[in-house]
């Protein structure tokens, strides 16, 4: 087991913590990893690109010159791809970009990133974070403290008071146990728990 150690919000050490190998400890499977980071990009597309093909422009019915004897190339309509106004070759349709990954995959993935973070010594645990009001200069003295930068911020349960004294930080992000993915936690320079998640992600993710 990891043993990591716990900190205030004023960045005092007040002990230490296992954390389980069944979450932190795991082998790093990087493919899984990677496959779960661009399933969470491919989910996140809109897919509304779209542009109009030859048959769909309006006009272009008649032919704009005759076949033969004009010096010029032949053409059959002016709404063909070669022409200013006309279609586009191959043009992007409306798609679903979105793809699955199984609940196993998705569960060794986060673990691997957990993992990675834990093993590059990129992970606090701190005793608890609570915030009296919403106070955007407070919230990023705790960071400065713990010494957290480009933070995720992983807590319990919902805290408006901190999730609202995060939201206007350019480095930090704040997330619930149930709401943590791969592609925040791997984004993140260091990864920010508290004592109350670790004991959830380790019920829950185990």
């Amino acid at each position: 087991m990891a043993k990591v150690s716990v900190v205030n919000m004023e960045g005092k050490e007040v002990g230490t913590i296992d954390l389980s190998d069944a979450v932190f400890g795991v082998e790093v499977n990087e493919h899984l990893v990677h496959m779960a980071v661009v399933q969470q990009l491919a989910n996140n597309r809109q897919g509304t690109q779209k542009a109009k093909t030859r048959s769909e422009v309006s006009g272009g019915g008649k032919k704009p010159w005759r076949q033969k004897g004009t010096g010029h190339a032949r053409q059959g309509s002016t709404r063909s791809p070669q022409w200013t106004g006309g279609g586009v070759v191959f043009a992007p349709v409306p798609r679903d970009y979105s793809f699955k990954l199984n609940k196993k995959e998705k569960k060794a993935a986060l673990q691997s990133a957990l993992t990675s973070k834990v093993q590059n010594q990129k992970v606090i645990v701190v005793d608890e974070i609570k915030m009296d009001e919403i106070k955007t200069k407070a919230f990023a003295e705790v960071l400065k403290n713990i010494k957290a930068e480009k933070a995720l911020v992983v807590l319990n349960e919902k805290d408006s008071n901190v999730i609202l004294s995060a939201r206007n930080i350019p480095d930090a992000k704040t997330a619930l146990t149930n709401t943590i993915n791969v592609y925040d936690v791997m984004n993140a320079g260091t990864v920010v728990l508290t004592k109350a998640a670790v004991a959830t992600i380790e019920e829950v993710y185990a």
